[in-house]
């Protein structure tokens, strides 16, 4: 079958590198992909907030498939346009924009898990209209104190701020549009002190299977200090999450979800990623996103011994219950290589070299395109290093071993992924 993947970073090339070696994939397309997921199929110049035009690649070129990548898509409906007549029958993996509204609304998804009893921190939602309630509430809590657009404000919209009056004064900043309409409405929350980790989910909105959990990093500096990233590294399985935790996250937090997908009827066919935080012993939602996360996507795919275009078109059928997975009990842990100066100012279109050479990992593309014959840098994150080994540490030295063979000018990444663990 003719399979299209959208999106164009690390988590939509570990999906082409995977569905690609599927016997059943007879020609895998990237709207619009990057040097690496070249390697894997072929690219097409299509924008992901091009719907239209995905809608009619995808007639053109008989595509059976869809998988979506980002988040953004998936809010601006594109599963509701292949609802359409002359799409129907394609299978699309990600929910209709109703149900993207999990990770497209933090408003939503808080009133989603109080109906559903699912653990979440306390929270309010501000907006100019309730601007004294708020404050009065974040005098109520102790600091930390959290603010989070509404909206999707590309992984910028959440504030962590430890001074009260320095949180009052980014509130009034926030619902004034600091993060543009994203963050009009404002989410404030009691801060949760404890360790995080993600679980993931493939549902067709009634029955689900688990994936491989996993850990990411989020912070731009060694020891988890400087700016929030897009992620700096992550690692599978994750090593604190014992029987005793999945069970509670099983029970708490997965069951409760889908059964409240089903019940709420969203069209809902897809990956459920749960950010969570384990305090004490017990585990809370932080957030929730509606596709695959990046970087850990690069860790939990590489573990997943299924060929993989079954399960999707399982999910895409209803025939989810025939699945049984084979998870590599290997560890995988990935380093992610970014560009100096990020997550802030940073420069593109510097080469890359020796990408090709390395033998003992997995060379993801995240950000880089092809330019004159070579392959260079073009975003923040531009390559993630994953490798499988039984020690999840001896996994993470060989990947900082490999990102030292790689070089690009400004080229940077963290030397301690897993250190916590």
């Amino acid at each position: 079958m003719n399979i299209l993947i959208i999106g164009n970073g690390g988590r939509e090339h570990t999906l082409a590198w995977k569905i690609s070696q599927s016997p059943k994939c007879t020609q895998l397309f990237i709207a619009p992909g990057n040097a690496g997921t070249a390697l894997c199929g072929k690219n097409v110049p299509i924008e992901v907030t091009d719907i239209s035009g995905i809608r009619q690649f995808c007639v053109d070129n008989k595509v059976e498939l869809v998988v979506v990548g980002p988040e953004g898509p998936l809010v601006d409906g594109v599963t509701d346009a292949f609802r359409n007549e002359d799409t129907r029958h394609i299978g699309i993996i990600g929910p209709s924009a109703y149900a993207a509204n999990l990770e497209g609304s933090k408003a939503f998804a808080k009133k989603f898990m109080q109906k559903y009893k699912i653990p979440t921190a306390a929270y309010l939602e501000v907006t100019r209209d309730n601007l004294q309630e708020g404050i009065s509430f974040l005098k109520s809590l102790s600091p930390p104190y959290v603010l989070k657009a509404d909206g999707l404000a590309a992984g910028k919209g959440v504030l962590i701020l430890d001074d009260l009056g320095d949180a009052c004064r980014q509130l009034l900043e926030m619902v004034d549009g600091k993060f543009g309409q994203a963050s009009y409405k404002v989410v404030i929350e009691e801060f949760l002190d404890g360790i995080e980790f993600s679980v993931f989910a493939l549902t067709d909105g009634v029955q689900y299977i688990m994936l491989p959990e996993a850990k990411d990093y989020k912070r731009a500096g060694v020891g988890d200090t400087g700016l929030n990233t897009g992620g700096m590294g992550a690692i599978s399985p994750v090593p604190f999450v014992d029987k005793a935790l999945w069970q509670k996250v099983m029970q708490r937090i997965v069951e409760p979800t889908i059964n409240g997908i089903r019940n709420e009827g969203m069209d809902y066919v897809g990956f459920v990623f749960f950010g969570l935080i384990r305090v004490g012993d017990n585990p809370y939602v932080i957030e929730y996103n509606c596709r695959l996360g990046d970087p850990e996507t690069e860790v939990i795919i590489p573990r997943i011994n299924n060929d993989i275009v079954d399960v999707l078109m399982a999910a895409v059928s209803g025939q989810l219950s025939s699945i049984q997975m084979d998870i590599n009990e290997d560890a995988a842990a990935t380093v992610m290589i970014v560009s100096g100066g990020y997550p802030e100012e940073y420069s593109k279109h510097k080469v890359i070299l020796h990408s090709d050479e390395i033998k003992t990992s997995l060379v993801f593309h995240a950000g880089t395109t092809e330019l004159g014959g070579k392959i260079v840098t073009n975003g923040g994150r531009v390559i993630a290093v994953t490798t499988l080994d039984p020690d999840f540490r001896k996994a993470v030295k060989v990947s900082l071993s490999n990102a030292q063979v790689i070089e690009f000018d400004g080229k940077y990444y963290r030397s301690d992924i897993g250190f916590d663990l």
